[in-house]
């Protein structure tokens, strides 16, 4: 137990603490998806973009000093920054300020997500913070920070890294590791291609969620070493976490749901599948990530669109939608929708049927067109009469399938001088 988590204690801990989301990662199991977008600007759960979920667990959490990391195709995620998190008070230290590659330290881009940070050390000095919580910004999950860094200090480490259960036939996706019965981590691999199970627990690895809590002097102090160092890839995972573990306190953060204490929500939605998967599960009863939690709530940038229209009530031609989630703005016009998620401003034309399927914003449905399984990104224009997700090859000659068949739809694979809006 506990006894560092008071609110009063956490929120001075969260005070004194400065949040680096890192956010320049394209995502290139995405595939065209992040063709014109970083994968924290992608699209999800009906109204968001991935990073309002990383961003909403530090201002909920307390945490008002945000440093957002941006560097490849920055510009959709540089302007919902720019629209959606301006709120806080500037005057009181609060901010989300955007720190874009710049070669700050001689002629390099970002090289990893440790010369990521080092590159903005002067920045992160002139604020001052007693701790620096590292976030990756392409997660989705809601976290009380406060609660990792309470047991960072309560338990005096160097350096806390937020840890998660996941399927063993997955865990060579992320680092994993070995903890002992303090938590301290007395092991770390970096994307094994055999990964070790847990101790009792033959098909779980208890993975690294890119979630590192530093003490500050510590950080700059390993970031300047690891600076020169032959070899290294200056990643905080391949080699600044495996490298301080016999040098340092290196402890564990098992990541558990505060209700039941059992597993908590957390998804690394970077295939194709997987943030199809992630977006339905949203349009089930009872989904696991409560979007309608008014405590938890997720901030975002609110577009000004009306209510979303349900029209014509015939036979054949009636505007419908059963377990699906319809954004403001979109006009379901004489067309069914079973099973499908539909971000701001999509319309569904007369006769149209769109099953298991997640349309972005702006999607245009013509009359006559049957969807099945498909993810259709933002501004596309489907033609009269067509069919996708019936006829597996013919998807393919035109559009991109997933292994597990979902078929994703951009603009430039409809028309190739689609100018794409991101």
């Amino acid at each position: 137990m506990l006894t560092s988590t008071s609110g009063r204690f956490v929120s001075r801990l969260t005070r004194e603490t400065l949040a680096v989301v890192l956010a320049g990662g394209r995502g290139s199991r995405l595939h065209e998806l992040t063709n014109w977008r970083a994968k924290p600007a992608v699209h999800y759960g009906g109204k968001f973009r991935i990073i309002d979920f990383p961003l909403s667990n530090c201002v909920n959490s307390g945490i008002r000093r945000i440093s957002v990391l941006t560097q490849y195709k920055s510009h959709s995620l540089d302007r919902h920054l720019q629209r959606g998190w301006g709120f806080l008070g500037g005057e009181l230290g609060e901010f989300v300020e955007r720190l874009p590659a710049q070669q700050r330290m001689g002629q390099n881009w970002y090289a990893g997500t440790a010369d990521a940070v080092l590159q903005n050390l002067d920045i992160i000095r002139r604020h001052n913070p007693e701790y620096v919580l590292i976030l990756a910004g392409d997660h989705v999950y809601k976290m009380d920070y406060g609660t990792m860094l309470a047991a960072h200090v309560e338990r005096a480490a160097d350096i806390t890294v937020g840890c998660i259960e996941v399927p063993l036939e997955q865990a060579s996706a992320f680092g994993v590791m070995q903890i002992d019965s303090d938590h301290r981590i007395v092991r770390f691999q970096e994307k094994p291609s055999k990964p070790e199970p847990m101790p009792g627990a033959p098909d779980q690895a208890l993975a690294s969620m890119g979630i590192y809590v530093f003490n500050t002097e510590v950080l700059f102090r390993e970031l300047l070493n690891d600076q020169h160092l032959p070899g290294s890839s200056h990643d905080f995972g391949k080699d600044i976490i495996p490298s301080l573990m016999k040098s340092r306190r290196v402890m564990a953060f098992p990541f558990r749901d505060p209700v039941s204490g059992g597993k908590a929500y957390w998804r690394d939605v970077g295939t194709i599948d997987s943030l199809w998967e992630a977006n339905l599960e949203l349009t089930g009863f009872t989904p696991e990530l409560d979007l309608y939690d008014s405590l938890w709530p997720i901030w975002t940038y609110q577009e000004q669109v009306p209510p979303a229209k349900f029209v014509f009530d015939e036979k054949g031609r009636r505007g419908s939608a059963v377990d699906s989630m319809v954004a403001g703005g979109c006009i379901v016009s004489g067309a069914h929708i079973q099973h499908s998620l539909l971000f701001p401003r999509v319309r569904i034309h007369s006769y149209s049927e769109v099953t298991d399927s997640v349309l972005f914003p702006s999607v245009d449905v013509a009359r006559n067109c049957r969807i099945r399984r498909a993810l259709i990104d933002r501004s596309c224009q489907i033609p009269p009469g067509t069919d996708i997700g019936f006829d597996t090859e013919a998807d393919r000659q035109r559009f991109h399938v997933s292994p597990k068949g979902v078929v994703l739809v951009t603009p430039e694979m409809l028309d190739k001088e689609y100018p794409h809006v991101s």
